[in-house]
């Protein structure tokens, strides 16, 4: 798998990372960074601890990532849960179809991240 077929495959926009990173070897050393960062595992912790203002913390800087590396469809689900935790500090039953939306889109960024980083070894 290459860079283009991985932004295809997960949903991003290529030309737009390409136009702010400029080179595939750059986009692929942050693509692979993505795969340590402990983002995703705080917001489920945290909701599920209903501790929202620290889930919202975790939402929103997954949100800046997504929209630096250009992951539009993960960026898509995860600005809606960060809208959803803003200012909330009370746990309601609507925040979990939401991280269950983050939680599809998150699956599947990392899965084609995972197959390019082994493609590229």
């Amino acid at each position: 798998m290459n860079i283009q077929e991985c932004y295809a495959a997960m949903g991003g926009d290529y030309n737009d990372v390409v136009s702010r990173l400029r080179t595939d070897d750059r986009i692929a050393r942050f693509l692979v960074r993505i795969l340590d960062d402990k983002n995703m595992e705080a917001l489920r912790k945290n909701i599920e601890e209903r501790n929202l203002p620290e889930a919202f913390r975790a939402a929103h800087t997954m949100k800046g990532i997504c929209m630096n590396l250009s992951l539009t469809k993960l960026n898509t689900s995860v600005a809606s849960i960060t809208e959803m935790l803003r200012g909330r500090t009370e746990y309601t039953p609507e925040i979990e179809p939401l991280l269950a939306e983050v939680e599809r889109d998150y699956e599947l960024t990392m899965s084609c991240i995972t197959e390019l980083k082994n493609s590229m070894a």
